[in-house]
């Protein structure tokens, strides 16, 4: 099985170290393409109106100045000399990505475009509050292979992509997989704090605030908080049958002109 590593940390990320650990003990082939520079919150961009550079580190080795998108693409099409992967991996990324997140996520773009390009993707992120003596990515590295080859074994559709996350615990007490849906959380996490430079020029950092939501049974948030290894199918066909439904009644047949 050859396998395709990426994220949205860069190249020397410590998840990377630890999603090349994971992948070496499902394969002893494995190719890695990720981003020069932290590519977080870059969701499915893809660089149109830049030059994407490569650096070559080693014969199964590539850095590229662009996002998770271009590096996947990059690397299937241009760089793994037309011996495609049979699996994609993209994480394991600092910091969970779960519920309205994953429409942010570097580190989900990187496996939806392995998806988009036909190969079976799964996306790795690792909850990042501290445990007193033990290293942060020690879950993902703990489980995630026999996670991944759980479902590498099982299958799932070809438009969907898995969305795995880890528990920031200790590994005694990681007891559980729950495969779950995805959520939308009761609080607004995201905000701009306004800060000003040493020219006396005012300007924004972007970040999100540690405040919990409060998920129902069964969604990703609600299993990572409970300490269990959250798995969810996601794929990228936004459309809301139901709305559809409703407004094919409406909007059906010839279009309407102007308001009266």
């Amino acid at each position: 099985m050859r396998i395709l590593l990426t994220n949205d940390d860069g190249i020397h990320a410590e998840g990377l170290v630890a999603l090349e650990k994971i992948a070496r003990q499902l394969s002893g082939d494995v190719f890695v393409c990720a981003p020069e520079y932290e590519q977080s919150g870059a969701s499915r961009a893809l660089t149109l109106a830049d030059p994407v550079r490569v650096r070559k580190i080693d014969e199964a080795r590539y850095a590229t100045t662009g996002t998770p998108t271009d590096c996947v693409m990059l690397a299937v099409n241009e760089l793994m000399g037309g011996k495609s992967p049979d699996l994609v991996l993209s994480g394991v990324n600092r910091g969970a990505n779960l519920a309205e997140d994953v429409t942010l996520s570097g580190t989900v773009a990187g496996a939806i475009e392995g998806m988009a390009l036909g190969i079976p993707s799964i996306a790795l992120s690792q909850t990042n509050w501290a445990v007193e003596g033990q290293d942060m990515f020690a879950p993902a590295e703990t489980f995630a292979a026999g996670v991944v080859a759980k479902l590498v074994e099982t299958g799932w559709p070809k438009d969907v992509i898995l969305n795995v996350n880890f528990p920031a615990r200790p590994l005694a007490d990681i007891v559980e997989v729950e495969v779950t849906r995805q959520t939308f959380r009761d609080v607004q996490i995201r905000h701009a704090e306004k800060r000003t430079d040493l020219r006396n020029r005012e300007y924004y950092w972007m970040g999100f605030r540690q405040e919990r939501s409060r998920p129902e049974p069964g969604t990703d948030l609600a299993a990572i908080y409970e300490g269990k290894i959250s798995v969810t199918p996601l794929h990228i066909d936004l459309t809301h049958m139901p709305t559809v439904h409703a407004l094919k009644g409406v909007l059906g047949g010839a279009p309407p002109r102007g308001v009266a």
